[in-house]
Protein backbone atom coordinates (compact mmCIF):
# COMPACT_ATOMS: atom_id res chain seq x y z
CA UNK A 1 0.00 0.00 0.00
CA UNK A 2 1.35 3.32 -1.07
CA UNK A 3 1.61 6.25 1.54
CA UNK A 4 0.39 9.22 -0.12
CA UNK A 5 0.86 11.70 2.12
CA UNK A 6 4.88 11.00 2.10
CA UNK A 7 4.23 10.69 -1.90
CA UNK A 8 2.49 14.11 -1.95
CA UNK A 9 5.12 15.47 0.20
CA UNK A 10 8.07 13.70 -1.88
CA UNK A 11 6.56 15.19 -5.12
CA UNK A 12 6.31 18.70 -3.58
CA UNK A 13 9.76 19.01 -2.28
CA UNK A 14 11.07 17.78 -5.71
CA UNK A 15 9.52 20.56 -7.67
CA UNK A 16 10.56 23.10 -5.09
CA UNK A 17 14.15 21.87 -5.70
CA UNK A 18 13.46 22.44 -9.55
CA UNK A 19 12.48 25.56 -9.24
CA UNK A 20 8.61 25.23 -9.74
CA UNK A 21 7.21 25.70 -6.62
CA UNK A 22 9.06 29.07 -5.20
CA UNK A 23 7.12 30.40 -2.20
CA UNK A 24 5.71 29.14 0.92
CA UNK A 25 2.02 29.62 -0.05
CA UNK A 26 2.09 27.20 -3.15
CA UNK A 27 3.86 24.64 -1.52
CA UNK A 28 1.80 24.50 1.66
CA UNK A 29 -1.08 24.45 -0.67
CA UNK A 30 0.22 21.73 -3.00
CA UNK A 31 1.20 19.43 0.50
CA UNK A 32 -2.39 20.07 1.98
CA UNK A 33 -4.77 19.16 -0.87
CA UNK A 34 -4.94 15.33 -1.89
CA UNK A 35 -4.32 15.19 -5.63
CA UNK A 36 -5.68 11.58 -5.35
CA UNK A 37 -9.18 12.75 -4.30
CA UNK A 38 -9.09 14.36 -7.87
CA UNK A 39 -8.54 11.33 -9.62
CA UNK A 40 -10.52 8.40 -10.94
CA UNK A 41 -10.08 5.56 -8.41
CA UNK A 42 -8.11 3.26 -10.23
CA UNK A 43 -5.43 6.19 -10.74
CA UNK A 44 -5.25 7.03 -7.02
CA UNK A 45 -1.73 5.41 -6.48
CA UNK A 46 -0.62 7.65 -9.28
CA UNK A 47 -1.84 10.51 -8.30
CA UNK A 48 2.30 11.80 -7.09
CA UNK A 49 3.82 10.83 -10.40
CA UNK A 50 4.58 14.64 -12.38
CA UNK A 51 2.25 13.79 -15.54
CA UNK A 52 -1.32 14.27 -16.91
CA UNK A 53 -3.64 12.12 -16.33
CA UNK A 54 -6.91 11.13 -18.00
CA UNK A 55 -9.84 11.97 -16.09
CA UNK A 56 -12.59 10.67 -18.21
CA UNK A 57 -14.65 12.66 -21.58
CA UNK A 58 -11.28 12.97 -22.99
CA UNK A 59 -9.82 15.26 -20.70
CA UNK A 60 -6.62 15.49 -18.33
CA UNK A 61 -5.61 16.58 -14.82
CA UNK A 62 -2.71 18.83 -15.90
CA UNK A 63 0.79 17.56 -14.54
CA UNK A 64 1.55 18.89 -10.90
CA UNK A 65 4.58 20.62 -12.05
CA UNK A 66 2.06 22.80 -14.04
CA UNK A 67 -0.04 23.54 -11.59
CA UNK A 68 2.79 24.85 -9.83
CA UNK A 69 3.82 26.81 -12.99
CA UNK A 70 0.43 28.11 -12.83
CA UNK A 71 -0.30 29.42 -9.65
CA UNK A 72 2.93 30.96 -8.66
CA UNK A 73 2.90 33.13 -11.76
CA UNK A 74 -1.12 34.17 -10.54
CA UNK A 75 0.68 35.36 -7.52
CA UNK A 76 -2.49 34.34 -5.07
CA UNK A 77 -3.05 36.13 -2.17
CA UNK A 78 -5.86 35.72 0.28
CA UNK A 79 -9.48 37.03 -0.45
CA UNK A 80 -8.89 37.25 -4.21
CA UNK A 81 -11.83 36.48 -6.75
CA UNK A 82 -10.52 34.26 -9.33
CA UNK A 83 -12.31 32.78 -12.55
CA UNK A 84 -11.00 29.56 -13.51
CA UNK A 85 -11.65 28.45 -17.01
CA UNK A 86 -11.87 24.31 -17.36
CA UNK A 87 -12.55 23.15 -13.91
CA UNK A 88 -11.26 19.44 -14.96
CA UNK A 89 -11.59 17.31 -11.81
CA UNK A 90 -11.22 20.71 -9.71
CA UNK A 91 -7.97 19.80 -8.19
CA UNK A 92 -6.26 23.04 -9.43
CA UNK A 93 -9.00 25.09 -7.91
CA UNK A 94 -8.17 23.71 -4.35
CA UNK A 95 -4.93 24.63 -5.09
CA UNK A 96 -5.74 27.93 -5.76
CA UNK A 97 -8.44 27.97 -2.84
CA UNK A 98 -5.96 26.81 0.03
CA UNK A 99 -3.53 30.53 -0.89
CA UNK A 100 -7.25 32.51 -1.13
CA UNK A 101 -8.20 31.29 1.78
CA UNK A 102 -10.82 32.33 3.60
CA UNK A 103 -12.51 34.95 1.88
CA UNK A 104 -11.27 34.54 -1.46
CA UNK A 105 -13.67 32.86 -3.85
CA UNK A 106 -13.07 31.00 -7.14
CA UNK A 107 -15.94 30.54 -9.96
CA UNK A 108 -14.79 27.68 -12.20
CA UNK A 109 -16.66 26.90 -15.69
CA UNK A 110 -16.80 23.43 -16.73
CA UNK A 111 -18.48 23.05 -20.31
CA UNK A 112 -18.85 19.31 -20.00
CA UNK A 113 -21.36 18.80 -17.29
CA UNK A 114 -20.38 15.29 -16.30
CA UNK A 115 -17.05 16.78 -15.27
CA UNK A 116 -18.34 19.68 -13.60
CA UNK A 117 -20.41 17.38 -10.90
CA UNK A 118 -17.41 15.54 -10.78
CA UNK A 119 -15.56 18.10 -9.93
CA UNK A 120 -18.42 19.23 -7.41
CA UNK A 121 -18.29 16.30 -5.37
CA UNK A 122 -14.38 15.68 -5.20
CA UNK A 123 -14.47 19.31 -4.35
CA UNK A 124 -17.18 19.15 -1.82
CA UNK A 125 -15.80 16.09 -0.37
CA UNK A 126 -12.15 17.90 0.43
CA UNK A 127 -13.95 20.70 1.81
CA UNK A 128 -13.25 23.25 -0.74
CA UNK A 129 -16.49 24.14 -1.63
CA UNK A 130 -17.27 26.99 0.02
CA UNK A 131 -14.48 28.20 -1.66
CA UNK A 132 -15.27 27.00 -5.16
CA UNK A 133 -18.33 27.60 -6.97
CA UNK A 134 -18.49 25.00 -10.23
CA UNK A 135 -20.69 26.24 -13.20
CA UNK A 136 -21.23 24.61 -16.20
CA UNK A 137 -21.33 26.34 -19.55
CA UNK A 138 -18.78 28.08 -22.28
CA UNK A 139 -15.52 28.74 -20.17
CA UNK A 140 -14.32 31.21 -23.27
CA UNK A 141 -16.64 33.90 -22.96
CA UNK A 142 -15.61 34.63 -18.94
CA UNK A 143 -18.08 34.50 -16.50
CA UNK A 144 -19.47 38.48 -16.48
CA UNK A 145 -22.10 37.97 -13.74
CA UNK A 146 -19.14 38.22 -11.20
CA UNK A 147 -16.92 40.41 -13.37
CA UNK A 148 -14.18 41.67 -12.42
CA UNK A 149 -11.38 39.41 -11.08
CA UNK A 150 -8.57 40.01 -9.50
CA UNK A 151 -6.96 36.96 -11.37
CA UNK A 152 -8.29 34.33 -14.28
CA UNK A 153 -6.51 31.51 -15.43
CA UNK A 154 -7.42 29.11 -18.32
CA UNK A 155 -6.43 25.29 -18.66
CA UNK A 156 -7.12 24.66 -21.97
CA UNK A 157 -5.50 25.68 -25.25
CA UNK A 158 -6.55 29.05 -26.79
CA UNK A 159 -6.24 29.84 -30.37
CA UNK A 160 -6.08 33.82 -29.39
CA UNK A 161 -5.81 35.07 -25.94
CA UNK A 162 -10.01 35.13 -25.49
CA UNK A 163 -11.41 38.53 -25.78
CA UNK A 164 -13.99 38.52 -22.99
CA UNK A 165 -11.47 37.52 -20.48
CA UNK A 166 -9.53 40.27 -20.93
CA UNK A 167 -12.45 42.77 -20.47
CA UNK A 168 -13.04 40.78 -16.92
CA UNK A 169 -10.15 41.51 -15.98
CA UNK A 170 -9.61 43.96 -13.00
CA UNK A 171 -6.84 47.00 -12.91
CA UNK A 172 -3.61 45.46 -11.81
CA UNK A 173 -5.44 42.07 -12.32
CA UNK A 174 -3.61 38.73 -13.85
CA UNK A 175 -4.76 36.55 -16.88
CA UNK A 176 -3.09 33.10 -17.48
CA UNK A 177 -3.84 31.57 -20.87
CA UNK A 178 -2.22 29.08 -23.04
CA UNK A 179 -1.98 30.34 -27.06
CA UNK A 180 -1.68 28.20 -29.83
CA UNK A 181 -2.45 25.35 -31.95
CA UNK A 182 -4.58 22.03 -30.51
CA UNK A 183 -1.35 20.21 -30.13
CA UNK A 184 1.42 22.79 -28.27
CA UNK A 185 0.85 26.50 -27.00
CA UNK A 186 2.94 29.16 -25.33
CA UNK A 187 1.62 29.41 -21.79
CA UNK A 188 0.78 33.88 -21.68
CA UNK A 189 0.11 36.22 -18.94
CA UNK A 190 -1.38 39.53 -19.45
CA UNK A 191 -1.41 42.07 -17.24
CA UNK A 192 -4.09 44.70 -16.77
CA UNK A 193 -2.49 47.60 -15.96
CA UNK A 194 -5.48 50.62 -16.43
CA UNK A 195 -6.46 50.24 -20.67
CA UNK A 196 -3.26 48.59 -21.33
CA UNK A 197 -2.59 45.13 -21.49
CA UNK A 198 1.19 44.08 -20.96
CA UNK A 199 2.05 40.28 -22.30
CA UNK A 200 4.41 38.19 -20.71
CA UNK A 201 5.31 34.57 -22.69
CA UNK A 202 6.27 31.99 -19.74
CA UNK A 203 6.95 29.26 -22.39
CA UNK A 204 6.08 26.10 -24.30
CA UNK A 205 3.15 24.06 -23.02
CA UNK A 206 0.64 20.47 -23.91
CA UNK A 207 -2.74 21.80 -22.48
CA UNK A 208 -6.28 20.43 -24.27
CA UNK A 209 -8.03 22.72 -26.49
CA UNK A 210 -10.07 24.70 -25.28
CA UNK A 211 -13.53 24.42 -27.05
CA UNK A 212 -16.27 27.54 -27.28
CA UNK A 213 -17.43 30.61 -28.98
CA UNK A 214 -13.67 32.19 -28.43
CA UNK A 215 -12.02 28.53 -28.88
CA UNK A 216 -11.11 26.15 -31.32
Amino acid sequence: MIDLEYERNRLVDDLKMRGYVTSKAVEDAMKRVPREEFLPAELREEAYIDSPLPIGEGQTISAPHMVAIMAENLDLKPGQKILEVGTGSGYHAAVCAEVIAPDGHIYSIERITSLASFAEDNLRRTGYSRLVTVISGDGSKGLPDHAPYDRIFVAAGAPDIPSPLTAQLAHGGKLLVPVGTRWYQDLIKVTRKGAKLEKENLGGCVFVPLVGEYGH
